[in-house]
């Protein structure tokens, strides 16, 4: 059979099964099996040995259960990083590059902008040397930085890549997560990381002082409504990297309070925010004694990103 006959039985199967983006999810399949890139699909048209249609079907079958398709393909992509998942951590989503082009921006002296580019760059273009880690945050020459519920570590990743002079340090609580987080800094040659399993700061706990930017992405889904989250991620990705407790404040809450002993002095802390959570999270933060506050909004309007300085 030729690929792209094969691609037309594969959109109609996913398309029964109830999958939205079927055709995209189709190519992405065969192109992962053959080893080929979309363009080549179409244009070549190879032949598809016997044993290859055979995977393709097993990969069709697990995604007409609903299984993510990052999982079934074995990674995804997060600030132009490859990121290796499976079953037992999340997928990074889109609007966790906002976080990290937002701690890029703080590292940097850049004033967060109100209306975010339609097309955001991670690096946005700035040169990879010359004392870049000059952080504007706080006037040390040598940046320290802490991810903490760093899951597959794509934000300390993204975060290292950009500052490798920089120490960055990844926490979760999860064996598992730290696992992925420790073999996506093998896949993408980033050695200026550190990911330690334990829970927020217990591993860190005699590293008081000593961050220039604290970051993190908890769990921050109510807990009554992880059970209207989609299939893929109800039924497929770790429940404990969603609850966020009765009210998804939970980690907030955990994490606030005890920030600012980890924090050099003029340093950063950055969060991600479930929806309508803004105003409740910048509470916490002016309780704790954060003077600075500011909460930009991502590309869909919602405020996602809490800064607090």
């Amino acid at each position: 059979m030729n690929a792209l006959s094969k691609l037309r039985n594969a959109r109609e199967f996913l398309e029964k099964s109830g999958i939205e983006d079927a055709i995209i999810e189709a190519e992405m399949i065969i192109s992962r099996l053959l080893g080929i890139d979309r363009v080549t699909l179409y244009r070549d048209n190879p032949q598809i040995p016997e044993k290859c249609i055979s995977k393709i079907d097993e990969l069709l079958r697990r995604r007409a259960k609903r299984e993510p398709l990052q999982y079934i393909l074995g990674y995804t992509e997060f600030c132009g990083l490859k990121i290796k998942v499976g079953k037992g951590v999340l997928i990074p989503r889109p609007e966790t590059e906002l976080l990290v082009e937002e701690a890029i921006k703080a590292v940097r002296g850049q004033e967060s902008a109100v209306s975010p580019p339609t097309h955001p760059s991670p690096s946005r273009g700035e040169g990879k040397g010359g004392g870049e880690n000059s952080s504007k945050i706080t006037g040390h020459r040598s940046l320290s930085i802490l991810d903490l519920c760093t899951g597959c570590g794509c934000i300390a990743l993204a975060l290292a890549r950009e500052f490798p002079d920089a120490q960055v340090y990844g926490t979760d609580i999860s064996e598992i997560a730290i696992r992925y987080a420790k073999e996506n800094a093998k896949l993408n040659k980033i050695k200026n990381v550190a990911f330690i399993k334990g829970s927020l700061f217990k591993p860190v706990k005699k590293s008081l002082n000593t961050f220039d930017l604290i970051v993190s992405n908890p769990p921050y889904i109510k807990r009554n409504d992880i059970k209207n989250l989609q299939i893929e991620i109800k039924n497929w990705e770790p429940v404990k990297a969603l609850d966020g407790g009765e009210d998804g404040l939970d980690y907030y809450r955990a994490i606030i309070p005890e920030a600012k002993n980890y924090l050099k002095e003029c340093g950063c802390l950055m969060f991600e925010l479930g929806v309508s959570q803004a105003n409740g999270v910048r509470k916490m933060a002016e309780d704790a004694g954060f003077i600075d506050i500011s909460i930009i909004k991502d590309y869909a309007g919602i405020k996602r990103i809490l800064v607090a300085k």
